[in-house]
């Protein structure tokens, strides 16, 4: 099982970070156009009193080694449940994968702290267990490279957007 934080610094103050993370047209853009996913769907996205419960689908962008790419499929996609919790502000997901779900585990958190005045230090903490005989290691080390490679693209993303005054 792998274990890994992933920090990056948005521009932006905290309520705008947490407003653009929602939101689904900037997801939309950042996962299509940024990420290259061929398709990514917020399929709901419901506010309570205490949480925003979100749940979109996607297709990633496979850059896979050989064996990875024959165990997943060529149709590998996933589903994202997340839930941010309004008092805490911290934002809990679940990946359920299309194929193998019982063997592959992906959650993890999201927390965003203030640093300055119009700064932000995103934490991401994201486990990945593979039960897969044989390639489950090599499973999880290309799936932390990619998440590790998009979460850098997404922060980059998310200032370039900031800079170019689309925040909401």
């Amino acid at each position: 099982m792998g274990k890994f934080t992933i920090t990056n610094e948005i521009n932006c103050n905290l309520d705008t970070f947490w407003k653009l993370f929602l939101d689904k047209a900037f997801n939309e853009k950042l996962y299509k156009e940024q990420l290259g996913f061929p398709e990514y769907t917020i399929v709901e996205q419901v506010e309570t009193e205490t949480e925003i419960i979100r749940r979109a689908t996607g297709q990633p962008k496979m850059d896979l080694p050989g064996p990875v790419a024959k165990v997943l499929g060529s149709g590998f996609r996933y589903t994202e449940e997340g839930r941010l919790n309004k008092a805490t502000r911290v934002w809990t997901f679940k990946l359920t994968p299309s194929t193998l779900a019982d063997k592959l585990r992906n959650e993890g958190t999201v927390r965003a702290e203030a640093i300055g005045d119009n700064k932000v230090r995103r934490t991401t903490e994201i486990i990945i267990e593979a039960k897969i005989f044989g390639i489950g290691g090599l499973v999880e080390s290309t799936a932390e490279k990619q998440f590790r490679q998009g979460w850098e693209e997404s922060a980059v993303y998310m200032n370039k957007w900031i800079a170019d005054g689309r925040a909401i």
